[in-house]
């Protein structure tokens, strides 16, 4: 009996370790993503390049522009005589000129009524930039 409560619990954890992240590069800046309860944000592109992690960037020092995708509800209140929410998919791109090695950053996504926005702050919370629209559909 102990011999299967073991091998159960290091199947759960191997289970698990696919879904850590990967420690910070110490020469790289670090871009972790946050969105509100009901959405979802996931790294698409860096400098029009393919990201392989949905889960979050890590450039090197300088000028980068992100690109990420953000799926949202649009409540009903905002768009009318409808019972369930309208989900939107946008991409928006965020662009920083000064991206430091062993920074941490945080990419937030959120909207208003139909219009998403996107905000990068430092590792003190200050603003460091804002993210810019670039085409939205419905799901």
């Amino acid at each position: 009996m102990r011999t299967l409560l073991v091998i159960s619990a290091l199947l759960l954890l191997s289970g698990c370790a696919g879904l850590l992240l990967p420690h910070p590069d110490p020469n790289q800046a670090w871009i972790d993503l946050a969105t509100g309860q009901d959405d979802t944000l996931h790294a698409v592109e860096v400098d029009d390049r393919a990201w392989a992690d949905k889960r979050y960037f890590e450039v090197s020092p300088g000028s980068h522009e992100l690109t990420v995708r953000y799926l949202f509800p649009v409540t009903p209140s905002n768009i009318g005589p409808v019972s369930e929410p309208l989900w939107r998919d946008c991409q928006l791109n965020v662009k920083f000129k000064d991206f430091s090695a062993g920074q941490r950053y945080q990419l937030e996504a959120g909207s208003i009524g139909f219009r998403p926005w996107a905000k990068l702050y430092d590792e003190q919370r200050n603003l460091v930039s804002k993210g810019l629209p670039a085409g939205c559909q419905r799901t």
